[in-house]
């Protein structure tokens, strides 16, 4: 029994980043044999957490435990979570820990006013059989990560933030769900939030008429009046971002606002061309500019951008070489931009313009802007790119200029918040097979085969999961979102000896910015700000050699790193479709006035989404969710713990 309390109070103190030898010297935890086991009753004014414990604690009749834990410990973990820099908990003024409310203060947002972080209360029953709540409470390791954008230190090691809720949607930390117009208030402050910046916020300007219309001439001669072409997108339409209603906070992948899973509409504006417009197309001058890395279906949206302003009229479009470094580079000119200059430009990969990380500062390139009299630019990028789209944005309203900031969101790591999937994604995806299957093929044909693989995603692993399903042939996934351990009895490194011993091979995918928390931490960042990730593919090439010639096992590792192919090649045909209309809405935002805005997918349907709320944070894999439950079905992995 004592081995066991002594494996759990560890697993809890590494999931809430404490110290496991201060847990017992503290009058706020105690353990014992399940409550079934023993019918010991709670102690007054302590919390339990009942918790089944797999068959590394024993028998399954006996394999379940609690903890007690008191208000103090609740406390305790109140004021680590202070520290943080992204994080902060408040108790109820009886200081009880009746309902624990997570919020993340705006001041701290590492970006953007507004953080769509969970406002869900979490309720702490006195009872011998925790909630539900709890038990999502207390599991923090299933969501690590999936909100933190911070990290703490635990002897000297970084450790992801806690994570105190299932997934939500709520943006709003302090609503009172005791009161019955909650749900208004909430879809005010919904509305409010999705609200897309506009001109005529800082200019009064008149709409005019589209020129923008795709009417077909008749037979007869004449044309099709434009009262009877029903082409344009009304400025009240809106799509559904949410469609499924949730029973339980239980549910797999539940997204809720309130402890009872309340349905509420989540409505965001609707892309498309507009009837009345705010530019006039023949003085419109209109800048494109690509940034951050490559990814399949850069080129595909510049040439849409460039034929659907055309189609309105425009005739000034010039490109912006090499990311944001072309508004003040000496010798990085202008690069007019034509139908015919673009035509054939998607069937190659790459960007026709260029890319670049990082950039001189906001005011110098607003400075450039107004130079240059652009009046539209767009901005093909992802979450970094975005931010600077969004920092134009404001620094061109601070200066009352007449000028739209639209940007498309960019990158094969599918990661940005709200978003179906991000275009180059499902090319990047398709293109992984490749890696996969020659890895397959390498560790079918050795003796005791390991097949490595290591695909793109810094904090999400989208590709690697997408990729492990599609493939059918991966046998262990490891992804940034769900921590894991390489050594001891339930480690990845046990598990690929079993792999060995059952089917005498194994194929191994990993997303780069897995097990960071295993690996040597840097403080060094990349020009766009991204702190450079340890190399785990490496790691784990040299971890697993190293251990079966330490056990006496003769394994033969082949390590595949196609980071750069999945993301220099062409287009795939849905990632082209996808491009197309998302270029093509666009220009329709833009000529509609909206400024700040990014154009995406949600839900199957094209939007228009204000940028500060895309990147508030990046989208990770829920290891809840039904997506992330049909890749371990697939790959058949236990859990690493």
């Amino acid at each position: 029994m004592e081995k066991k309390k002594q494996n759990y109070l560890g697993q809890f103190a590494n999931e809430f980043c404490l110290d496991p030898t201060q847990l017992e010297k503290r009058p706020i935890l105690s353990f014992s044999p399940a409550p079934h086991v023993t019918d010991k009753p709670t102690p007054p004014g302590w919390w339990t957490h009942s918790r089944h414990l797999d068959s590394r604690l024993g028998p399954t009749s006996t394999s379940s435990a609690f903890l007690c834990f008191s208000a103090a410990l609740v406390r305790h973990l109140v004021n680590e979570a202070k520290r943080r820099r992204d994080l902060r908990l408040s108790l109820p003024k009886a200081r009880s820990p009746a309902a624990i409310r997570r919020r993340v203060s705006p001041a701290q947002a590492p970006v953007g006013p507004h953080m769509t972080f969970s406002g869900m209360d979490i309720a702490l029953k006195a009872s011998t059989h925790s909630s539900t709540s709890q038990q999502h409470w207390l599991h923090s390791t299933r969501y690590r990560c999936q909100y933190g954008l911070g990290s703490t230190h635990l002897n000297g090691r970084k450790r992801s933030p806690m994570v105190l809720s299932v997934r939500a949607v709520s943006g709003k930390s302090d609503l009172d769900f005791s009161d019955p117009s909650w749900k208004e208030k909430y879809q005010e402050d919904w509305n409010r939030r999705f609200s897309l910046p506009h001109i005529t916020d800082i200019y009064d300007l008149k709409p005019r008429l589209t020129t923008f219309s795709l009417k077909k001439n008749r037979t007869d001669g004449g044309s099709l009046s434009a009262d009877k072409w029903n082409g344009y997108v009304n400025k009240d339409d809106r799509a559904l971002l949410k469609v499924i209603k949730y029973a339980s906070p239980t549910s797999a992948g539940a997204e809720c606002v309130d402890p009872d899973c309340s349905w509420v509409e989540h409505w965001i504006h609707r892309a498309g061309p507009r009837k009345e417009i705010y530019y006039e197309p023949a003085e419109v001058k209109a800048a494109i500019v690509t940034c951050g890395g490559l990814c399949p279906g850069l080129n595909d949206v510049i040439r849409q951008i460039v034929f659907t302003l055309e189609i309105y009229g425009v005739k000034n479009i010039v490109g912006i070489q090499f990311g944001y470094r072309g508004f003040f580079e000496k010798g990085l000119k202008e690069m007019p931009l034509s139908r015919k200059v673009v035509e054939n430009i998607n069937l190659s990969g790459g960007s026709f313009l260029g890319v670049s990380r990082g950039g001189a500062k906001t005011s110098e390139i607003v400075d450039s802007i107004q130079a240059r009299r652009i009046d539209m630019l767009f901005v093909i990028g992802g979450n970094g790119s975005h931010a600077g789209a969004n920092a134009i944005h404001e620094e061109c309203r601070k200066r009352k200029l007449k000028v739209s900031v639209v940007a498309v969101p960019k990158t094969i790591d599918n990661d940005i918040l709200f978003m179906d999937k991000t275009f180059g994604f499902d090319t990047a995806v398709e293109e992984a097979q490749r890696a996969i299957n020659s890895a397959y093929i390498e560790a079918r044909s050795a003796y005791h085969g390991i097949g490595l693989v290591k695909l793109m995603g810094r904090s999400s692993g989208f590709i690697a999961m997408q990729a492990s399903l599609s493939s059918g042939q991966i046998d262990v996934c490891l992804i940034p979102e769900v921590s894991f351990t390489l050594d001891g009895e339930h480690g990845v490194m046990r598990h690929l000896e079993h792999l060995l011993e059952k089917k005498g091979f194994c194929v191994v995918c990993v997303a780069e910015g897995s097990g960071q928390d295993l690996l040597q931490k840097s403080n060094a960042t990349d020009a766009s700000g991204n702190v450079i990730l340890s190399d785990f593919g490496v790691h784990m090439q040299q971890k697993i050699k190293s251990h079966f010639k330490d056990i006496g096992v003769p394994a033969d590792v082949k390590y595949i790193d196609p980071t750069y192919m999945v993301r220099a090649c062409r287009a795939n045909a849905s990632d082209a479709i996808l491009c197309t209309v998302l270029g093509q809405n666009a220009v329709h935002g833009a000529f509609a006035g909206f400024s700040g805005i990014t154009s995406g997918i949600c839900n199957t349907h094209y939007a228009f989404l204000p940028i500060t709320e895309v990147i508030t944070k990046p989208k990770r894999v829920n290891p809840n969710s039904r997506m992330w439950h049909r890749c371990l079905t697939s790959t058949g992995q236990p859990d690493f713990h």
